[in-house]
């Protein structure tokens, strides 16, 4: 499962050089270090954020010189975070602002406090500003990926934004790191578009593709059926009573349900993070239902579970979900038909395994063989998908708005696009393909960012649609 939760280490600085009055204010650099580490540690814990700083390291709680870097690289190592905010109280010092972000080894962000004090003498006393791009310069050196924040006041809403962005990043590089994916099944023979390479993605992101044959997925299904009734029961009378049904789809609740189990079963056991499944072929054969409604209870449980064997869609439903602190449900939403009337509208759709909870209110909600039918909840959405082409890897971002459109089948989302026909061309160009996945909210930035800290991933976006 994915872990949604990131730990911060705080390293606020100031300059080493000999006290004197001015720009290098030893006890100006300190108080406003240690004033926005006790800020964030405030104000930004949560049950996804936690913290660790650096009181005791030294007698100010703020590091200046080599054998302070040594020491927090130590403590944060020991205390194993997720990221680094580096903050300038004055100038700082980008010698051990290098040694501590690349001795860490962790996504690394930079921040200088804005400076507050002008007398009419003409003094200043901290330059922070300044500093941050000496620190960036030496970071650039010594080829370590960073993130910053804007120049600001460590309680306004600029910081908020910017800081809350990397944490959001973290989250992402921290579980895309060693990430481990099921893949049940092999890919439906017509659908060439979902192949992938297993060797790349170990060997370019350290990913770990976990193959679990069918007939052990056949065999543990049959084996909820016999030994787990009673959840059985209780999972088809909760489907019984969000549905509108057909006649075909009661009898088989038992073992729609089952499916939930079978994938909780291939989480736990496996140890993985997603799941990439074939779904609309083998397993009606293998066992006589579809678990496209199983997906979606799932997808409400903070399970990963991609269709159509596309494991491409399901390491970008993972990151997408990671970009939300796991607040969010990802979906596969695939570009299916223009709308009639819209010229910048898209049906986003898939057979019946989005998530309930993103059941836009009112809209009918139907299950039909097994599937579900309802549209989205109106919002703005992130549209993205990750692929690749001749071992160069992507991913492509941008955003739509939900507009109306007619009432189909399925799951689905009538999406509006500032340039649909950009969109269609660089879908058809490639290297991308008509499954792109979708979660509420605009998380453009937070791929952007998340790809300074993967170089073998360039961030895309379509010419004339919004950036990422």
């Amino acid at each position: 499962m994915l872990d949604y939760h990131v730990k911060i280490g705080l390293a606020p600085m100031r300059r080493d050089v000999t006290p004197r009055p001015g720009i290098f204010n030893w006890e100006k650099g300190e108080e406003r270090g240690r004033r926005a580490v006790e800020y964030i540690e405030k104000h930004f814990a949560s049950e996804h954020v936690s913290f660790v700083d650096l009181a005791g390291i030294n007698d100010v709680d703020v590091m200046f010189c080599d054998a302070d870097a040594e020491k927090v690289i130590r403590r944060f190592r020991d205390e194993e975070v997720d990221a680094v905010l580096i903050i300038n109280g004055n100038f700082g010092n980008e010698e051990i602002a290098g040694q501590v972000a690349r001795g860490v080894g962790k996504p690394v962000c930079i921040y200088a406090m804005e400076d507050e004090e002008f007398l009419p003498d003409g003094s200043r006393f901290t330059d922070s500003q300044c500093g941050i791009f000496g620190v960036s310069r030496q970071l650039q050196r010594l080829h370590v990926p960073f993130s910053f924040i804007e120049t600001s006041k460590v309680d306004s809403d600029v910081f908020a934004r910017d800081f809350m962005t990397f944490v959001r990043v973290s989250c992402m590089v921290k579980n895309f790191t060693g990430m481990r994916i099921a893949q049940v099944g092999m890919r439906p023979k017509p659908f060439c578009s979902v192949i992938f390479n297993e060797g790349e993605l170990m060997e370019k992101f350290g990913l770990q593709i976990v193959p679990v044959n069918l007939a052990v997925i056949v065999d543990q299904y049959q084996r909820i059926l016999k030994e787990r009734d009673e959840e059985l029961t209780a999972g088809a009378a909760m489907l019984m009573e969000r549905y509108e049904m057909d006649e075909l789809t009661p009898p088989l609740l038992k073992k729609v349900y089952a499916f939930v189990l079978l994938y909780q079963w291939v989480f736990e056991t496996y140890r993985v993070d997603a799941v990439s499944a074939e779904c609309w072929t083998a397993m009606q054969l293998a066992v006589g239902a579809m678990p496209c409604t199983a997906y979606s209870v799932l997808a409400d449980m903070g399970y990963i579970v991609s269709c159509e064997s596309d494991m491409h869609a399901a390491i970008t439903m993972a990151l997408l979900s990671c970009a939300t602190l796991g607040e969010k449900v990802p979906f596969l939403g695939e570009f299916t038909v223009r709308h009639p009337e819209n010229r910048n509208a898209e049906l986003l759709w898939h057979c019946g395994p989005f998530a309930y909870s993103l059941k836009k209110e009112g809209s009918p909600c139907k299950n039909v063989n097994m599937r579900q039918w309802f549209a989205v909840k109106d919002g703005e959405y992130t549209v993205a998908r990750m692929d690749q082409d001749n071992g160069n890897y992507s991913i492509l971002a941008g955003t739509c708005h939900s507009t109306e459109g007619p009432y189909t089948f399925g799951t689905y989302l009538w999406a509006e696009f500032s340039d649909l026909p950009a969109w269609e061309r660089k879908l058809i160009e490639g290297p991308y393909i008509h499954h792109m996945c979708e979660i509420e909210g605009d998380y453009t930035r937070e791929i952007r960012e998340f790809c300074r800290f993967v170089p073998q991933l360039s961030p895309d976006a379509v010419e004339g649609g919004k950036t990422c």
